[in-house]
């Protein structure tokens, strides 16, 4: 009798839900509700950084959700307990890092100082077996913003909405934010926020996506 392990994704991100299902994965959703405002406080006060920064967030959030499954953290005889999956993804420009913004004028803010300029984006995801890190992994990619006017920027923002202010740079590249770009280098799901490419060859490995 072959037994998968129940997988767990610790996002609310509906980017990263329909990511991993349209690659037939089964798994359920338990969001992390931790303080990343506070978290990134600390990492920076720590001298976190680079790469290690989304690597540390991501590692947070799936062991905060491993914490409020103990199942996953005590692993049966029979079936084992679930994998968990945290994931986060940190927008940088000329070392300054972005966050999501809280309203138009912050979208704005952070518009006005992208504009013209080349940014990076990288996506870390960190998978928990337990209370042991089985696996992790991080992905930069490159896009360069065109240059925008201030009626350009008003027009993408009075489209987009405050409402849709959920993601870091403002933009969703599969959708409206498309026209705000010059160039774009490395992998899409990069940008979208997960490295799906690695992460589908760990769960391989794992025997819970088809070799």
């Amino acid at each position: 009798m072959i037994i998968l392990r129940p997988v767990i994704l610790a996002s609310a991100s509906e980017t990263r839900r329909k990511m991993l299902e349209r690659t037939g994965l089964v798994f359920e959703i338990a969001a992390a509700t931790l303080d990343e405002e506070k978290l990134k406080q600390k990492l920076t006060a720590s001298g976190v950084g680079g790469e290690d920064f989304p690597l540390a967030l991501a590692e947070a959030k799936a062991r905060e959700v491993a914490e409020n499954h103990p199942e996953s953290l005590v692993p049966g005889p029979l079936v084992p307990g679930p994998l968990v999956i945290g994931a986060d993804q940190i927008l940088e420009c000329e070392g300054q890092r972005f966050d999501k913004p809280q309203d138009l004028a912050e979208a704005r803010r952070q518009l006005e100082t992208l504009n013209g300029k080349t940014h990076s984006l990288t996506s870390a995801v960190c998978v928990l077996d337990g209370d042991r890190v089985a696996w992790s992994h991080s992905d930069r990619a490159f896009l360069t913003m065109r240059s925008l006017s201030a009626n350009s920027i008003d027009s993408y923002l009075q489209t987009l909405g405050e409402k849709n202010l959920r993601a870091a740079g403002l933009y969703q590249l599969e959708g409206l934010g498309s026209r705000l770009f010059l160039s774009v280098e490395g992998d899409f799901f990069t940008i979208l926020g997960l490295p799906l490419f690695s992460l589908l060859e760990f769960l391989r490995s794992q025997g819970l996506m088809e070799t």
